[in-house]
């Protein structure tokens, strides 16, 4: 059955993501890196997975079409079952879905103009 399965990430908008990420690592013990900070826990079947933590600019065009300063991502089951189940839902979908080696994704718009983003992971490519 598609859907969601958990937290893929956290992504927001920031003044200066460097500094902010430094912030992090410093007080917090995040082991940031180019894109913010990935943590790897496991399923409940025992499987590798990862959330990332992204601060992103604040002048970033990436959530759009959403003026929101902030992007949740969903790790998902079936992308492609999941966003044909959205549009028969009359859900908003946003671009056509991309594929890289690190998983798919797919992006809809909640009724309070949020986008989300949809992946469906490969986390066995980051190991």
């Amino acid at each position: 059955m598609p859907g969601v399965t958990g937290v893929g990430g956290l992504f927001f908008k920031s003044d200066n993501p460097a500094e902010l990420k430094d912030w992090y690592k410093k007080h917090l013990g995040l082991n940031t890196d180019d894109y913010g900070c990935t943590f790897w826990w496991k399923d409940k079947n025992g499987n590798d997975a990862s959330t990332q933590w992204s601060p992103f600019a604040a002048d970033t065009t990436y959530f759009a079409p959403s003026e929101k300063q902030f992007m949740q991502n969903f790790r998902v089951h079936d992308l492609d079952g999941l966003l044909s189940k959205l549009k028969k839902e009359g859900v908003t979908i946003v671009d056509e879905p991309q594929a890289y080696d690190y998983g798919k994704f797919g992006w809809i718009i909640d009724p309070e103009g949020n986008k989300i983003e949809l992946w469906e992971p490969n986390d066995r490519v980051f190991l």
